[in-house]
């Protein structure tokens, strides 16, 4: 077994930054140590930040590697250096934490050091962190379906997202899955972007009719690709891009050209082989601070689904407040005529 070895010292972006423990196997399967996580987000060290500056995040912690304990970090750490920020945010419950907000590449490798594998910012920056700026859109497979289902709908998504005038980016989730990002003007509220979510994931469903679904309850979702509506919801966040997922393989989240989704698949992505991919493509989302799209036209379709259809609010999870014009929060087939809505618990802070 490999020694930990003794700390070492990182240079990235005009500051120095301590590693201790570098030997220490975060990948058994693969082999891959801290001291490799960290030179993996030195190498995209560029991308990642672009994905996480001023956003306050949350970071998914491995100390002892993927096959160790893990625990997701809200509030900032106690000895967070003073050139990292911070934003206060709001949960649902109305509780409040500071995030940490990283605006240099030192800043992720400062978290890899603490045994952040994936890093999970927020829709909002720190100046603003009432309106989203990012719509986000998680195309998840369900049993039955695969990476490749997801590619099909991503492709179907394209062409709703450029009819609505809107630039959507898509990149791999690290998992089975897909994500499209659309950069948006930051004027509209969490229940205003999560309401233009659920319009672009009926018009999905419509357009693919057995192969998407919108179904919050995992029994009625079938053999689908479940657009996860819920993510957009305030305190859901979705693994920033270049982040390293927690699985066996060390696989991470990379952004990917629409042209591309069909010659590709998860696994291509990883620790060892995303850092020749940045060195020769760079940042592939990097024009997305560029762009800001409005959602009056997905609220308008929300609008007219509501009207004509009389498809309104779809379930939060579980740990929200019972939300205005949200249907039953109970399980489908548990459900009576005279079962009242499940109890809200606490929520997810």
């Amino acid at each position: 077994m490999a020694s930990k070895g003794a700390a070492m010292e990182l240079e990235v972006g005009g500051r120095t930054v301590r590693l201790s423990s570098p030997g220490k196997i975060y990948f058994p399967e693969r082999g891959f140590t801290k001291l490799d996580v960290a030179q993996y987000y030195i190498a995209v060290g560029e991308g990642i930040t672009r994905a996480l500056r001023n956003r306050p995040t949350t970071l998914q912690r491995y100390i002892d590697g993927v096959t160790g304990e893990s625990f997701y970090q809200k509030r900032a750490p106690k000895n967070l250096p003073d050139w990292i920020p911070t934003a206060r945010i709001s949960f649902p419950s109305g509780r409040t934490a500071d995030e940490i907000c990283p605006t240099e590449p030192a800043a992720v490798l400062w978290a890899a050091n603490l045994g952040t594998l994936t890093f999970h910012p927020w829709p909002v920056r720190r100046g603003n962190t009432e309106h989203p700026d990012e719509l986000r859109i998680d195309l998840d497979p369900q049993p039955g379906t695969d990476f490749h289902d997801a590619v099909r709908a991503a492709h179907e998504l394209h062409g709703i997202l450029d009819e609505q005038g809107l630039h959507g980016r898509p990149k791999t989730s690290g998992g089975r899955g897909l994500h499209v990002f659309v950069p948006i003007e930051p004027r509209w509220t969490f229940t205003q972007v999560r309401r233009s979510a659920i319009a672009v994931g009926r018009e999905l469903e419509r357009r693919m009719p057995g192969r998407v679904t919108t179904a919050w309850w995992k029994e009625e979702r079938g053999e689908r690709i479940f657009v996860d509506y819920n993510q957009t919801a305030r305190d859901r966040t979705i693994a920033s891009a270049y982040s390293v997922r927690p699985n066996p393989y060390a696989t991470v989240s990379a952004p990917l050209r629409w042209d591309e989704l069909d010659d590709v698949s998860p696994r291509d992505f990883d620790v060892a082989t995303m850092p020749a991919r940045f060195a020769e493509l760079g940042d592939l989302h990097a024009d997305m601070d560029s762009e800001a799209y409005s959602l009056e036209g997905l609220l308008e379709l929300a609008a007219r689904d509501e009207r004509d259809h009389g498809h309104g609010d779809l379930p939060y999870p579980p740990d929200y407040p019972k939300m205005p014009g949200e249907p039953k929060r109970v399980q489908p087939s548990r459900a009576r005529p005279e079962a009242p809505d499940t109890p809200s618990g606490p929520s997810g802070d």
